[in-house]
């Protein structure tokens, strides 16, 4: 027994132990740094954000919350979560803040939990019109365990109607109510949104994780005044790890939320990444993340504005956000077609259903365009006119047939001296 080597956790490097891996890693940071992200749900975080969540509170199990825990060892942690939650309360001026949920999936399953039966009705935007899978889709949870009603919007204008919300909501006397989605660029009237969910007896929840860093910034409404319960991801515009929130003002909806958390949803919290969580919240506190917020959406609206003066349909006519929707079908092209062609000159964008949509969801009427991601690289409004001329270029060659190698290369070093001129932020 003397002479055996007891076995050590491995000091060796990740390029030491796992090559594969390694170089898996690396060349998606090559990836990252010669494209034009593009994907709204996307951002790039800070050098801090990546520390934190690559620490050693990876090895803490913490389940439980702040001073009830039912592990010992958890002081560390337990002051890492305090700071998360009282920066989440101080940035979204709310007095409750679960910062627990691993996703902005999990984080609308707690809400449901909270205060659902499986079999209940809600209420949310159709998945074509820009809403989300876990407002109601029927290959979802939130579309198998409850009865689902969809609003939409509207043909002409392709905004939704509220006083059709309401007709629908009176008539289907659903038991939630979900504003927000993943693909709806415009302003959400919250208020009239809780003043619906009133009439009816519903429970109003707002999901904004695609605009939570806008709201943050100043530059997209709250709805935390408004809503009963406010979810969101702390990725997107937010710039955070991958993760979820839910905030309230309510102190008896706090109560049944965090209990639907844990133990019902979730078990141990995942330490490392609400430490990252607590880190990018306290960036998003700095005066400084109000101007990176501006930007987002300045550069969101020049990009839409250049995509529809060179001839392609902005749904809704443009954005009050960091993304915007693209239908290709006047220009005959498939999302997923604009996708692979962009993808060949360094552009990522996402494949994405349109309003009135009939194509597959893996095939898509349209694209989604977003602007979180080049700005935290520091593009401006400038840069954003040159990808939205870039766009154009690669898909008016697609449309008429006449793109080609030496025009392809020409754009892809167009992109090659942006992605140079504005390297990645760590």
């Amino acid at each position: 027994m003397d002479d055996e080597v007891l076995p050590t956790v491995s000091a060796l490097l990740l390029e030491q132990v796992d090559s594969n891996v390694w170089k898996a890693i690396e060349a998606e940071r090559g990836r990252q740094a010669r494209s034009i992200e593009l994907i709204a749900s996307e951002n790039f975080v800070s050098r801090a954000v990546l520390q934190a969540q690559g620490s050693v509170l990876t090895n803490k199990h913490a389940e439980g919350y702040p001073g009830a825990r039912y592990y010992g060892g958890c002081s560390h942690a337990d002051a890492v979560e305090i700071l998360a939650i009282e920066r989440a309360k101080a940035l979204f001026n709310c007095r409750y803040a679960n910062v627990q949920p691993h996703s902005g999936s999990q984080a609308n399953q707690g809400v449901y939990l909270a205060f659902l039966e499986p079999g209940d009705k809600i209420l949310g935007l159709d998945l074509r019109s820009g809403g989300h899978l876990t407002h109601g889709a029927r290959v979802s949870l939130s579309g198998k365990w409850f009865q689902s009603v969809c609003y939409g919007v509207e043909p002409i204008t392709e905004l939704v109607d509220m006083d059709n919300v309401a007709l629908i909501a009176r008539k289907e006397r659903p038991r939630l109510i979900i504003a927000g989605g993943s693909a709806y660029s415009r302003v959400i009237d919250f208020a009239r949104f809780r003043d619906i969910a009133d009439e009816v007896g519903a429970i109003f929840m707002a999901d904004i994780a695609h605009v939570a860093g806008l709201v943050a910034g100043g530059v997209f409404p709250s709805p935390i005044p408004y809503a009963h319960v406010t979810t969101t991801t702390t990725h997107k515009t937010l710039r955070g790890p991958r993760g979820g929130m839910i905030l309230s003002n309510d102190a008896e909806i706090a109560q049944q939320i965090d209990a639907a958390v844990f133990p019902g949803l979730q078990s141990g919290p995942l330490m490392h990444v609400i430490s990252a969580k607590a880190v990018a919240l306290g960036e998003a506190l700095h005066p400084t993340f109000r101007t990176y917020a501006k930007a987002v959406l300045e550069n969101a609206r020049a990009l839409c504005d250049r995509l529809a003066q060179g001839g392609l349909s902005v749904v809704s006519g443009g954005t009050d956000c960091h993304l915007g929707v693209i239908d290709l079908r006047p220009w005959g092209l498939t999302g997923k077609s604009a996708e692979m062609a962009l993808d060949e000159i360094g552009i990522t964008v996402n494949k994405n259903t349109v309003p009135n949509d009939n194509a597959a969801p893996l095939v898509a009427s349209g694209i989604r365009v977003g602007s979180a991601a080049c700005t935290s690289r520091g593009m401006g409004v400038d840069e954003f006119r040159e990808i939205g001329d870039m766009i154009l270029a690669t898909l008016g060659g697609v449309r008429s047939g006449t793109m080609n190698a030496h025009t392809l290369k020409a754009i892809h070093q167009g992109v090659s001296n942006l992605t140079r001129r504005y390297p990645l932020p760590y």
